[in-house]
């Protein structure tokens, strides 16, 4: 370990310690200093919107926190780049997320570490834990128990559950797709897919995907084994979704050849240049194995220059960040007070997001990512994390489809005052703007 890593890990150490150990507090909202202001808060006065909460349950949205509240759930068995750490070990990861939560989309978050591996204890927790919230991001939990633990939440729930790491990564991918599509001049419903790796987002991904118009057939899913085809006896039920009918196929290598899309979500180093060459003309490929992808950034450039590449890496163009999607989700969840996150809802957010990346880049925006002059085009397929009109984006669009879903308790009639008020909670530090940069740049540089 070089110094600068003993440098930057000590700096991370205490950031965490220091002065006050962790990354979130709870800050009253209501005036408390004097005896009637402490009467009103709790006895008597707090009798009162109890009473109304139980005449009907869906006031707690008007007299609590519920309608701001999100829950960061996690049990630590998938830690991203960790693995199975703990439930303790997870925290600081969760208390990062609620942190996240707060700063892009003005949500208070409680981070929730269960220690508990069994899915049946682990949905019971969780379930009599809805009261409190209105919304639960599950966050870091390994495949395949994921799928049936949220399946069974989202099912079992009348608030919105969502694993971030299945959907957060399908829905950002989808809306880097779409784009990378079109300045590559392919449809969606004409594309061959290769998709290596077979867990819980790239499962997530694939169905989005199938969803916006990738048909089934033209996809082949690859797991540790080789390509996942009907032929193969080892399948659980979720791999033989995506089951080929292409028996011939017995390697990455073969499945590669004339695909026009490459989506991984695996292993680093598992694409060669030469699998990239094999591709169809303009081919895509979302490499997003982190820290490290599986075909580096250079080695992919250097294979053709016909190319639409992307990574879950920072330093690199094209970046597949889960935070373009979370906090702008949840916003419109709660805020509408859907009963959950349907498939419309991930749609209208990808196409949302996609379409920002075609509007001019401001330019205090492009300056502080040291890109001058930044547009929609093959180096710029997504928006960039910081900016500010994802929120005003992103969450109106997704209301709109969850309203016209029928999954919305309540309707937003004034879209101009609601884009005011996300425009008040947007996070306007340029300060902070700019260190968050600086650091996922130092921190993407510090992990190869």
């Amino acid at each position: 370990m070089s110094d600068n890593e003993k440098s930057f890990e000590q700096q991370a150490l205490d950031y965490h310690r220091y002065p006050n150990p962790g990354k979130i507090e709870v800050v009253p909202t209501k005036p408390y200093s004097t005896p009637e202001e402490l009467s009103l808060a709790y006895s008597p006065g707090v009798a009162y919107p109890c009473l109304k909460i139980k005449e009907d349950p869906i006031k707690s949205y008007d007299y609590t926190n519920r309608g701001n509240l999100v829950a960061v759930i996690s049990n630590g068995t998938a830690v991203l780049g960790l693995g199975n750490i703990s439930a303790e070990a997870s925290k600081p990861v969760m208390e990062g997320k609620a942190l996240l939560f707060k700063i892009f989309a003005g949500l208070d978050a409680f981070d929730i570490e269960i220690d508990q591996a069994d899915p049946e204890k682990f949905i019971e927790t969780v379930k009599s834990l809805t009261p409190t919230f209105g919304g639960i991001n599950l966050e870091d939990i390994k495949a395949p128990e994921c799928f049936e633990i949220e399946e069974r939440l989202k099912a079992e729930c009348d608030i919105p559950v969502m694993h971030d790491d299945q959907h957060g990564t399908a829905i950002i991918s989808a809306a880097g797709l779409l784009n990378a599509l079109e300045i590559q001049g392919k449809e969606i419903s004409e594309v061959k897919m290769v998709v290596n790796g077979a867990g819980a987002a790239a499962m997530a991904c694939t169905r989005l995907y199938v969803a916006l118009g990738m048909r089934k057939e033209n996809i082949v899913m690859c797991d540790s084994k080789g390509p996942i085809t009907t032929a193969r006896k080892d399948l659980n039920r979720f791999k033989k979704e995506f089951a080929t009918t292409r028996t011939s196929l017995q390697t990455l290598g073969e499945a590669m050849r004339g695909a026009d899309v490459f989506l991984g979500l695996s292993v680093a180093d598992v694409l060669t240049r030469e699998m990239v060459q094999s591709m169809a003309p303009r081919p895509i490929v979302f490499a997003l194995a982190n820290p490290a992808p599986e075909i580096s950034y250079d080695e992919a450039m250097a294979s053709r220059d016909d190319i639409v590449f992307a990574t879950g890496r920072s330093d690199y163009p094209n970046q597949i960040n889960n935070v373009l999607g979370f906090p702008y989700i949840f916003r419109a969840a709660l805020d509408c007070r859907a009963t959950t996150i349907n498939e419309e809802m991930k749609k209208a957010a990808a196409i949302a997001i996609a379409a920002l990346a075609h509007k001019p880049v401001p330019e205090d925006l492009a300056e502080a990512y040291g890109v001058p002059g930044l547009h929609f085009g093959r180096d710029y397929i997504l928006p960039k994390p910081f900016d500010r009109r994802l929120l005003t984006t992103v969450a109106p669009a997704i209301i709109r489809a969850a309203e016209e879903s029928g999954v919305a308790r309540h309707k937003i009639t004034d879209f101009e005052a609601y884009g005011e008020k996300l425009e008040s909670i947007m996070c306007s530090n340029e300060a902070l703007i700019k260190y968050m940069i600086q650091t996922q740049s130092t921190c993407a540089r510090q992990s190869v």
